[in-house]
């Protein structure tokens, strides 16, 4: 017998898999995600200019690319290397710091009111002239209403004055330099911020803005950068980098500045200015705006060989910070910057670079032509990604509209997790509103997810935390239902990041799996016990991809923390539960004696328990016909929200109830006071529907004299007939 040879082997085909797609602003299209060097990832991402609060519309840039980072780091696992930048040197920066330097050595100087008021006038005056020269309809908003506060606080001195109260002066002139701060510190930068020396000054500004904003950052779970570049500290590199792109002969010396030669660069074969947006290129106004207010001048556009020209190194004017450098004391341009940090960490060519969308042009095609002439490279950069535009319930947001958001006022109002939740809930390239519907259906959302862990938890709590042998059940047609479902959510997910990181597909595919699940609970079949590990499995996925989102912390437990738990080691509900089932059990043996003796008195007491006392202590009891019931911590402030709209509800009801028994009761009335009209009388007081009546009370003419048809008199014998009925019940009632 000859001998058994193994049968030869065949993998299986290889089934198609979609692969990450990126929409990249250089080709205005998605294009496949290949890193330079293997699974590395370079990234560098535009930072804020720090010199006021951060608004919504930096929660938009910076949570779209800390969930794109997210994801990208902890879903497909690159090695990512994230840098950011802080633009601590700006005309803004400068001008501001000025301001508030300014204004404060006025408060000093403790002026008398008069000389107060002088100056105020002045003001008022600047600002008259500054709005009739306006054309922008927001700015133009802003300072109209600016005037008129400054011009009603001046009448309000008056008034004081004319008290001569002293308390009252006093208040007075306190409320008009509060009121007239911005325009007077702006009318004493023109006069006097040439004479602002210090280099300091502009320091202290934007390290105040700039630990503001980390604060911020904190508090929306925004992970920190990886390295963390500023302005002021990479002066001599920026130095060297202009020196070398003057010495390439892409750029020049004029009056003590450095200008970007744009016609030079764009003529070379290898070169390609305004690569993001060439439809814009020679768009004068956009330029003129990337070159700083502080730059705005026929002197400095004189120096240009080209109007599309651009400063790498700005002369210092009176009154400006400045380094020394081979062309005079000067200071870096604004898109320099970015150009000199970014590829001083991460080199000649980087993988990614984000940043909002209205920094496409000038600065990012600018930094793009800067960067390509000193590496003699056409490709500084090979995914640009850019955040949509944010808005306010449909508006571009605007201190004149009254609608500037920020940050901090919305975590007022919203957690750091809702608001992340209205990011993942929209595509991170587009524009977002940031309206109540848009909050309301994020919250919605959390709401939703967060009963389905606490469903899941009080299933998984009553199996038991040790594996015993009632831990496995065997599978039904409904758990293997169940499970399809799960698996193919999982490749839609899958799907949806894989397609420019959709967080919006890939949250509605999680919605339907957790509705999938909440029809598998609700399940009443009698013999029917939900699969406490199938559930748990599911739960514990939907936690897995909310932490890679940064919609939760990095923790191993189910569901959302609660108080303190969220920031610190200790589990809350690890804690407290034990004794919490132990009350749980306890009211339900007492609840369940009482439905069979019918105790009025106790089953109140039971369901203010339920209703009253354990709300206040983040605790949710939820009965069930069959014992035990549901025991859910929640957010203590969540449940009284919970209670109080319950108890709206329930007025609601009792006054619609209400409503519906005086109606009944007018009807009734009505319907009473008809039955007390002889027939021959329901018709002689409408006259003004009929003239004249026949010996019965039947109209014969109406109220213009006409008279009345057949068959409208017939309608008219019938009604009389119906009421001589109601009538003789009446009488027959009264005797």
């Amino acid at each position: 017998m000859s001998k058994r040879v193994q049968p030869k082997w065949e993998p299986p085909s290889r089934t198609a898999i979609p692969v990450l797609k990126l929409y990249n602003s250089l080709t205005r299209q998605k294009e496949e995600f290949v890193p330079q060097n293997g699974r590395k990832v370079t990234w560098y991402s535009c930072g804020p200019t720090v010199y006021d609060a951060s608004h919504m519309g930096h929660a938009r840039s910076y949570i779209s690319f800390d969930i794109l980072r997210r994801v990208l780091s902890d879903y497909f696992n690159f090695d990512v290397q994230y840098v950011m930048n802080i633009t601590d040197i700006d005309d803004k920066i400068i001008k501001r710091a000025r301001q508030h330097y300014l204004f404060e050595q006025y408060l000093k100087e403790e002026k008398s009111l008069s000389q107060i008021l002088e100056d105020v006038d002045a003001v008022v005056r600047r600002l008259k002239e500054t709005l009739q020269n306006t054309t922008d309809p927001d700015k133009k908003i802003m300072l109209d209403q600016m005037l008129s506060k400054v011009v009603v606080v001046m009448g309000d001195v008056e008034i004081a004055v004319k008290s001569k109260s002293e308390e009252n002066i006093l208040a007075a002139k306190k409320n008009l330099l509060e009121v007239a701060k911005d325009p007077l510190s702006d009318w004493l930068d023109s006069s006097l911020g040439s004479s602002v020396a210090d280099n300091s000054i502009f320091s202290q500004l934007p390290r105040f803005w700039e630990a503001e904003f980390h604060k911020d950052m904190d508090a929306l779970n925004v992970l920190r950068p990886h390295v963390l570049t500023r302005v002021s500290e990479y002066v001599p590199e920026i130095i060297a980098f202009t020196q070398k792109i003057i010495d390439c002969g892409m750029a020049y010396e004029a009056g003590g500045s450095v200008y970007f030669d744009v016609g030079k660069f764009d003529s070379k074969e290898n070169h390609h200015y305004a690569k993001l947006v060439p439809e814009a290129f020679g768009d004068e106004k956009q330029l003129q705006d990337g070159e700083g207010d502080l730059c705005i001048g026929q002197d400095r556009l004189n120096e240009k060989r080209s109007p599309t020209d651009f400063a790498l190194w700005k002369k210092s004017k009176a009154g400006e910070p400045s380094w020394d450098s081979p062309w005079g004391s000067g200071r870096p341009g604004w898109h320099i910057e970015c150009s000199v940090m970014a590829s001083a960490i991460l080199g000649p060519s980087i993988d990614i670079h984000t940043g909002g969308v209205d920094l496409k042009f000038p600065h990012h095609d600018n930094e793009l032509a800067q960067s390509e002439a000193y590496f003699d490279n056409d490709n500084w950069i090979r995914y640009f990604l850019h955040s949509g535009h944010l808005t306010i319930s449909g508006c571009k947001m605007s201190k004149s509209l009254k609608n500037f958001v920020t940050i901090k006022d919305a975590l007022n109002k919203y957690s750091s997790r809702q608001l992340r939740f209205a990011f993942l809930l929209h595509s991170w390239k587009d524009t977002l509103d940031y309206s109540d519907n848009t909050m309301e259906v994020a919250v919605t959302y959390e709401r939703m997810l967060n009963e389905f862990f606490l469903n899941v938890k009080d299933l998984a709590r009553n199996v038991g935390q040790q594996t015993t042998l009632d831990s496995f059940q065997k599978w039904t047609p409904k758990e293997l239902e169940l499970f399809n479902k799960f698996s193919a959510t999982k490749d839609a997910v899958h799907a949806c990041l894989c397609d420019n990181v959709d967080t919006a597909g890939a949250l509605k595919t999680v919605r339907d799996l957790v509705s999938a699940c909440n029809s598998y609970l609700g399940d009443k079949s009698p013999d029917f016990s939900p699969n406490a590990l199938l559930l748990k499995d599911v739960a514990s996925y939907i936690m897995w991809l909310l932490r890679t989102f940064g919609a939760l912390p990095s923790d191993s437990s189910i569901g959302f923390p609660l108080g303190t738990a969220e920031n610190s080691g200790f589990d809350l509900e690890e804690t407290v539960m034990p004794y919490v089932r132990i009350l749980a059990e306890f009211r339900d043996s007492v609840r369940t004696q009482a439905r069979e003796t019918k105790d009025v008195v106790i089953l109140k007491q039971c369901d203010n328990l339920r209703d009253d006392i354990l709300p206040t202590v983040g605790v949710r009891l939820e009965d069930r016909e069959v014992p035990p019931a549901r025991v859910k911590l929640v957010d203590r402030e969540t449940l009284l929200k919970e209670r109080e709209a319950k108890q709206k509800a329930e007025e609601a009801k009792a006054a619609e109830k209400e409503r519906k028994k005086q109606e009944l009761a007018q009807a009734a009335a009505l319907k009473e006071s008809k039955r007390k009209i002889p027939p021959t009388e329901m018709f002689l007081q409408e006259t003004d529907k009929y003239s004249k009546f026949d010996e019965n009370g039947l109209p014969t003419h109406d109220a213009a004299g006409k008279e009345i048809s057949k068959g409208q008199q017939k309608k008219l014998q019938k009604l009389q007939a119906a009421q001589a009925k109601l009538y003789e019940e009446y009488l027959s009632s009264k005797q």
